[in-house]
Formats: C-alpha cells, structure tokens, sequence
C-alpha cells in the first residue's frame, strides 16, 4: 500500500530509525532463563543475567542463528567474524553497569528493504544489524515516568533478553514513510519466526533521529532522538509533530539543540527528556568472556536454505495470481492468514473469490470472535470446498453466506451440508414453476411491468428469491421471467 508524498515546504525532513527487537528464543541471551512475558518482577533471573562476580555468559545459538536469518533477509552482507563488546554505562536496569553489544564489528551491515511510496518502490538502507542483551525494567512509582515518581523500582526479568538492534540509514524523509519502513521491517520478522513485534509489550521498540535541513541542502542539521512510541500510528504522529515543531523554530530563528525527546501519547506532542551535549563515551571494549564468532559458509547456507518466502516475495506472486496491490498487501500483511488463503487456492478456488471470502466475512467472524484463522473449524480444504459450489452453480452465494456462520463454528462439509438441509440451486422446471405461482400471485404488478414499468422486474425476481429461500439461480431467474413477461407483451 503506498505512502502519501510528504507535504511541500521549504524544509526537508531527514529520518533514520533504531529498532530494537526482542528474538522469540526461550531462553536468555547468555543463560538459561525464560525470556516469558509477565511472569512476577525477579522471577525470571539467575546469577548470570543478574551479574554476580565470577559468573560467566554462553551463548545461545538460536539467538546467532535468527540475528543471521534476519540479516539475510534484510539483504545484509553477513560477517564471517564478529564479536561482542561490553557498553560500558551506569543506570539501575543494568545490573552489570555494562550492556554485552556488538560495536565495531556486529553481525551484518549493508542491508536494505523496499517500501511502496505513490512515487513507486523505495529502498531504505540499512546500516547495521547487531545483536545485544536487554536492560531490566524500572517501575516508577506514582507516575508513569522517573520526573514526579515517590519511587522506583527494578524488574530485572528482561536483562538478558536477546534483542537485535537494526539501525537504518537516513533515507526517510516523512512520518509516513518511517511507519511504512517499521511495518514492513515487523512483517519481515514475523514471517522469519525470529519476533513476534508485539509493541505493546515492548518487543519492538523504535528510536526516531530526525533533523529537518533546508529544500536542496546536503548538510544534515542538528538530530534529535524521539523515544517512548508503541504503535505505528504513534511514530507517524510524532515525527509530523517534530517536524512542525523544528520547523516552526527556524522560522522564529530559534537554534534546534540536540537532545532526546520523549512522545507524549494524551497531549500529542514531544517533551524534552534530556539534552545531548556530545556524543556519549561508552569505553566499548572487547567482551572478554565471550569468544570470538565465527559463521561458517556452510552454516550460513544452511540457514539462508531455511529462510521462508518473504512478504515482498509472497505480494509479487499474489499479483501474478491477478490480485491488485493493494489486495496483495492486505492478504501478505499476516503470514498465518497467507498460508490459509495458499491452501484455498490450492484447492483450485479462484484467487479473487478466496481473498474476497476470506478478508470479507471470515475476517469479521475472526474479529467478532478474538479467533486465530489457523483454529478455524473451516479449514481451506472445506472453504475450498465452499467456493467450488458456487462455481458449478449448486449454490448461490446467498446460500453460501446463509451456511457460512454454521460452517465457521462447526465446520464440516458444505456438500453434505447443502444436500441435508436440500439448498442446491433450482433451474429448470422446478425453476419455472415457482416463477408462475409467483406471476399468478403478484398479477397487479404483472400487469404494471407489462404497460411499461419496467422498474418492477426487480420487486418479482426478490419475491422469487423469497419463494424459493434463495436458492433460485439468479441469472436464469432473470432471464426465465423476462421470457415470461415478454410472452404476456406478445399474446396481448
């Protein structure tokens, strides 16, 4: 689905992101402790991920591979020898007082993926993809951040959570393309297996840098880092709010300081959090107690044949298939949903018609019901089953939809349904004869259509409809009582 084209002005918005996403692996980065979203505060910690003296980090290895199987996917150029460094800063969430990263060599860099802009396809470059642990949680007490709490406290379930940060290159230039960037960015990993992208639970977390430069200009003006987004919609308003803002400024001839902002959701703007006076010194140094990685050509093969089809890949095959873009996007968006419209049009169904049932009406039982299409009682066989029936005309699709709720909850087959409840469709002369008992029951309206009010064909092919509980064929009812009609024109 493309994005608008940023609003004209004599300012020019320069965007990059920082993604931080937590990896699905059960267990921690660097120990055995469950990575399980809201368990009790201190529950899922042991010495290592709590930084006792004396205790040492392991590696997971689902966490290398799925830093490798996203960076391929991201288009990276996969590094045959990276290693962890320790980022040295002081902070309550940090139980170490250092974060284990990657700084000078991290796994993958030089990456990219596309975006669908009204101009055509973007590409966004992607600067790096490295891995790290995650810091712990402060709970502020009596507000929702440190300014204005009675206190603080620390859940340390979330240090050592495996995490990759994915840093783009400046190459966004609007609200609107920095969310497109992050979904697509989201759906990719999804469909890897290696994020779930929850936001709202904090397992993908996105930093704005954005400065605004001048109409033309190839200098990079003063950055400022927006923090504190969890949805897609929040990272779109919040860099429009910045751009205004920063715009507004140099109209006055006010200077744009650097600094980290934080979004505030009820008011809709962005507050100072604190201001930058340099960059920080971390003291990076090599991580001592882990070793040196190495990835194999065969291991990185190994993984690169595991990748699944991707979403851009799965869009181009859905459009060949005859289905627009956008329809192509809303099916693609979510890999569980795909797969089931794959296995309807396995089935032989028709594209169109399957994406029309299942973005159509399964999708609104799906939602009404807080339901995952994978546990639908219909599977594809039987929506598949489903479509074929109205193909042959056995079906309207009236009684299609008419079956569907009990097919949706119970599931079973739609054939043997129809022939137990005797809905197949009448034609013939079983067609025919409902036609005249309507013809003979409705005679004032029979005449009418026969002086001229033609208007009235419509008001007998629904008492049809009615008569035979939807199961007439609804071109051949047309076409049988126009002959009937026009029989009646003629002998007059």
């Amino acid at each position: 689905m493309a994005v608008s084209a940023p609003p004209k002005t004599q300012y020019e918005a320069v965007i990059g992101l920082e993604i931080h996403c937590q990896l699905t692996t059960a267990t921690k980065i660097f120990c055995g402790c469950s990575t399980t979203f809201g368990a009790p505060p201190n529950t899922n910690v042991c010495p290592v991920c709590l930084g006792m003296p004396g205790m040492l980090p392991v590696l997971n290895e689902k966490v290398l591979e799925y830093a490798v199987k996203a960076g391929l996917a991201l288009n990276c150029a996969i590094a045959p020898h990276s290693k962890f460094d320790r980022k040295q800063y002081f902070y309550p969430d940090l139980p170490k007082n250092y974060q284990i990263s990657q700084y000078d060599l991290p796994i993958a860099t030089d990456g990219w993926l596309e975006i669908d802009t009204e101009a055509g396809k973007k590409r966004i470059g992607i600067t790096r993809l490295h891995m790290e642990e995650d810091a712990g949680k402060l709970v502020h007490g009596g507000s929702d951040r440190l300014s204005g709490s009675s206190h603080s406290l620390v859940d340390y379930n979330r240090a050592g959570v495996p995490l990759c940060e994915i840093v783009s290159e400046p190459d966004l230039r609007s609200g609107a393309e920095a969310a497109a960037y992050a979904q697509e960015l989201r759906r990719i990993l999804r469909y890897l297996g290696v994020c779930d992208g929850n936001m709202q639970e904090g397992s993908l977390r996105c930093d704005v840098n954005i400065s605004i430069r001048p109409q033309g200009s190839e200098k990079f003006g003063t950055k400022v880092e927006i923090k504190n987004m969890n949805s897609f919609n929040a990272i779109q308003r919040a860099i429009e709010y910045e751009i205004k803002r920063q715009s507004e400024a140099l109209e006055q001839g006010e200077r744009i300081v650097q600094e980290t902002r934080l979004w505030e959701e009820n008011s809709q703007r962005t507050i100072t959090m604190r201001v930058k006076e340099g960059a920080s010194d971390y003291r990076y140094f090599p991580e001592p107690d882990l070793v040196p990685i190495q990835v194999s050509a065969a291991q990185l093969a190994q993984w690169r044949s595991e990748l699944p089809e991707l979403p851009n890949q799965r869009r181009e095959r859905y459009q060949a298939l005859g289905l627009t873009n956008y329809d192509a996007h809303l099916i693609a968006d979510d890999q569980s949903v795909a797969s089931y419209f794959d296995a309807v049009v396995a089935t032989g169904a028709d594209p169109k018609v399957a994406f029309n049932w299942i973005m159509g009406d399964i999708t609104a039982f799906l939602n009404e019901q807080k339901r995952a299409i994978a546990d639908l009682p219909l599977t594809p066989l039987l929506l598949g089953e489903l479509i074929a029936l109205i193909a042959s005309n056995t079906i309207s699709n009236k009684i299609a939809k008419d079956l569907l709720p009990e097919l949706l909850f119970q599931g079973g087959s739609p054939q043997e349904l129809v022939k137990a409840k005797g809905l197949t469709i009448l034609s013939g002369d079983d067609l025919a004869a409902a036609i005249d008992d309507v013809l003979a029951a409705f005679p004032k309206e029979v005449t009418q259509y026969r002086a001229g009010k033609t208007k009235l064909l419509g008001f007998l092919v629904g008492k049809v409809m009615a008569r035979t509980q939807g199961r007439a064929e609804p071109q051949q009812t047309n076409a049988l009582l126009l002959t009937k009609l026009q029989e009646g024109v003629t002998d007059a």
